[in-house]
């Protein structure tokens, strides 16, 4: 039977139609395939580091950033090993950090292994790789980003996490993580203080010393009868409350920073209410302890001074030095925070 010239053109359109249908499927297995390998090696890498963090470099983000679709996302620590010296950028302690919540990721989620696949922590060193920083546009550390599944760009497509957010460690990267990702990151698991071998010793060493400590306690020779200890004591604990010193223990923060605009100046104030440096709350608390110190001065030693004259001047002094104390800090949280003190009359008087 001939083929008429007319349907040759139908014919050959319903061919090619058959040919792509049938070559799609192969096509979207070979990218599922591209990405469940990549999947598995990035697992395999992830089990060989006791931290769970995957380093990478050039060629491995190259391979990532090419895989397209992905189901996976990336949280990227960018790291130099030449600036771990300074110490007011903190890049060692924050690295610490970034390791601990992606072990800590790894066994909150150790019996589900769907979360674990959809969320790798990595670390990227400057020296290694160069190309990857100038890619991402990363020129100032620390610096962490998030790599979403659908990201083409790692400059425009990726997601930067504050610098102002680096003073809550862990748990800022925590919320990060999960406000981007969706994903829960549970517990953070940090060591403990002391290890068991040496809380043992120093229960051993209490226990020796206990008798000695009880007898001179009995015969009142102990620093716990000391005045002028109690006495010190209470003035460490005032400051160490009105100063923030819990909190910048318990945050790790640093007493100052330098200045992004230029490394050689120092900042000992940060402008900002989600962060405060250690300088700012030992300005405030020393300004506190002063107001408290003359407090307790007029109150329980001026009363005592027979000479009219003598208690008015120092009381005058005492007052125009609270006043000024005071002043500075109201002064330092309007700039810091934007609110302003202001006194309050009820309208009903």
């Amino acid at each position: 039977m001939a083929i008429s010239p007319r349907s040759a053109p139908t014919l050959f359109l319903l061919l090619t139609i058959t040919l792509l249908s049938q070559s799609r499927p192969s096509l979207f297995a070979g990218a599922d395939n591209a990405d469940a390998d990549l999947l598995t090696e990035l697992q395999s890498i992830r089990s060989r580091s006791s931290s769970g963090v995957v380093h990478l470099n050039d060629n491995l983000l190259r391979r990532i950033i090419t895989t397209k679709p992905r189901s996976f996302s990336l949280i990227l620590f960018f790291d130099a090993i030449q600036l771990h010296d300074k110490s007011e950028l903190h890049l060692k302690s924050l690295k610490s950090e970034f390791f601990l919540l992606s072990k800590s990721f790894g066994i909150n989620n150790q019996d589900s292994q769907s979360a674990l696949s959809k969320l790798f922590f990595c670390d990227i060193e400057f020296g290694e790789s160069q190309s990857s920083f100038a890619q991402f546009g990363v020129n100032a550390l620390p610096h962490i980003r998030l790599l979403p599944p659908d990201a083409s760009s790692l400059k425009s497509d990726s997601i930067s996490m504050d610098a102002g957010d680096f003073s809550r460690l862990a748990e800022s990267m925590a919320e990060f993580i999960e406000s981007r990702t969706k994903l829960t990151m549970g517990e953070i698991h940090r060591p403990p203080i002391l290890s068991k071998t040496q809380l043992g010793f120093l229960i051993v060493v209490f226990l020796i010393s206990l008798p000695f400590m009880f007898k001179k306690l009995l015969a009142g020779e102990t620093l716990l009868h000391d005045k002028r200890l109690w006495l010190s004591g209470s003035v460490f604990v005032y400051f160490f409350s009105v100063s923030g010193t819990m909190h910048n223990i318990i945050r790790k923060m640093p007493m100052f920073i330098s200045d992004r605009n230029d490394p050689s100046k120092m900042i000992f104030f940060y402008q900002g209410s989600g962060m405060q440096l250690g300088a700012e709350g030992f300005a405030i608390g020393f300004l506190y302890t002063i107001v408290g110190l003359l407090l307790a001065f007029v109150t329980h030693v001026l009363v005592r001074v027979k000479n009219s004259m003598a208690q008015r001047t120092i009381m005058i002094v005492a007052m125009i030095i609270s006043v000024w104390a005071v002043r500075k800090v109201v002064y330092l949280d309007n700039w810091k925070t934007g609110y302003a003190v202001h006194a309050y009359l009820p309208s009903t008087w």
